[in-house]
């Protein structure tokens, strides 16, 4: 799958996680505790760690206690990680720098913005976007999330509603008293960005599918629907995620699942994405996986990453990305093996030479990605945790988004533990690491 074919919290204040009660951050770790024991050297890492957030570490506000368990597991006396750890949310309304300080807070450790991959990260590598005027949906600080990815000319549903005020008409009490004044300044939208689920579902909805009908221009009537439409980008097709309550909440591609719908039921055509962005996406592990190698330079292990284990709840968001990636990377180094061998007889395909750099700025040792599933959050077990955790689990409705097909074998962990602190073990069993 092609790159196109992929890919609030407050800045004043940021909301602190607790546990049943106010939450204080634990005890930093005292030097010959938490790590390795004191003069004990501990060879440099060749794995690494992909986390998810929510369902995995926390719920909603709490702090899931296996989280920091597990944490204590992964940092040495110094208070650093043992290993690179990278955090992979489909969480996209707040800012990064928020996100990473609300990690540092419940996990006791420091989390620096460069850690932390929030749905919408890889928007910084659409360049071709950044200088159109792109229609920003969702809720939270979403403009000045797209000017921080490199927007430069971004309007908001609110601006279409203030513009254009008898467009939304679903709730009586927001209806226009007097007719109002034509619009005739507006910019023409050249291209939506749907961050993630808004808080007004219906004017969203409404306004949307305005803009697509008039080919930007929502005061305009049209002869003729046109299509293709302009470009939409998506971040975070999650259609369920796990907070305080019992059952799941609707995620975006909740949202996205009723704009495609209506879209399709007013025009008889399908809605087309330019990209989709966050997981399972391949763009979206891609950035992970040049977050881990910079982590590794900047702390100065000399050895490469081999194994990414990527930690989730979600099977069709966690696990489906996790898999998809591993089939990327295999097919990969399958390419690479093949162009090796090509260029070693004296065949190499002169039209495939900016394939010689294959995967470029990412790691040509990299060989697996191996999905963990843990039951904290979006999925529930319905009974004991399988005693193996190689057995595999599979989900039985196919809540992944519409442009991403069914595949069983993508939906299976490679591990099924209960929690994240389980997770960490498993991993440190497997790479032969001191648990302590």
């Amino acid at each position: 799958m092609g790159l196109g074919s992929l890919r609030s919290a407050s800045t004043a204040a940021v909301r602190r996680w607790r546990r049943g009660v106010p939450w204080a951050p634990p005890p930093r770790p005292r030097r010959g505790l938490g790590g390795v024991a004191p003069g004990v050297s501990e060879s440099p890492p060749t794995f690494g760690f992909l986390f998810d957030i929510d369902g995995v570490l926390v719920r909603g506000r709490y702090v899931i206690p296996a989280a920091q368990k597990a944490f204590r597991k992964l940092i040495d006396s110094n208070g650093q990680l043992r290993v690179p750890v990278v955090f992979v949310t489909n969480a996209g309304n707040c800012l990064q720098h928020v996100k990473a300080q609300e990690l540092s807070d419940a996990l006791g450790l420091e989390v620096s913005p460069e850690q932390v991959i929030l749905s919408h990260s890889p928007l910084r590598l659409f360049h071709q976007f950044h200088e159109k005027c792109m229609l920003v949906s969702g809720q939270g600080p979403v403009e000045e999330n797209a000017r921080n990815m490199g927007f430069r000319n971004v309007v908001t549903i609110q601006d279409v509603r203030k513009a254009f005020p008898l467009l939304d008409m679903v709730d009586q009490s927001r209806r226009p008293k007097e007719l109002p004044p034509l619009t005739t300044d507006f910019p023409t939208i050249e291209g939506i960005i749907l961050f993630g689920e808004p808080v007004r579902w219906e004017t969203s909805l409404q306004l949307i599918i305005d803009v697509l009908l008039s080919n930007g221009n929502p005061g305009a009537e049209l002869a003729a629907v046109p299509y293709p439409h302009i470009p939409v980008l998506a971040c975070n097709m999650d259609l369920l995620w796990m907070a305080e309550a019992k059952m799941p909440r609707f995620g975006h591609g909740t949202f996205l699942v009723c704009l495609e719908n209506i879209y399709k039921k007013v025009t008889g055509r399908e809605l087309k994405y330019e990209a989709l962005i966050g997981k399972p996406s391949i763009v979206t592990y891609q950035y992970a996986e040049y977050l881990i190698k910079q982590q590794v330079e900047r702390r100065g292990w000399p050895s490469s990453i081999c194994r990414l284990y990527a930690v989730g709840d979600n099977p069709m968001s966690d696990i489906y990305g996790a898999n998809f990636y591993n089939s990327y990377i295999k097919a990969a180094g399958q390419a690479r093996a093949q162009a090796e061998v090509k260029k070693s007889v004296g065949m190499a395909d002169p039209r495939s030479e900016g394939h010689s750099e294959l995967r470029k700025d990412l790691y040509v040792s990299l060989e697996s990605c191996k999905s963990i599933l843990v039951c904290t959050g979006v999925y529930n077990h319905h009974g004991d945790v399988p005693t193996d955790p190689h057995e595999s689990v599979m989900e039985t409705v196919f809540h992944g988004h519409r442009d991403f097909r069914f595949d069983p074998s993508l939906v299976e962990a490679s591990y099924v533990v209960e929690d994240v602190n389980e997770a960490v073990e498993l991993v440190f069993k497997k790479e032969n690491w001191s648990q302590e």
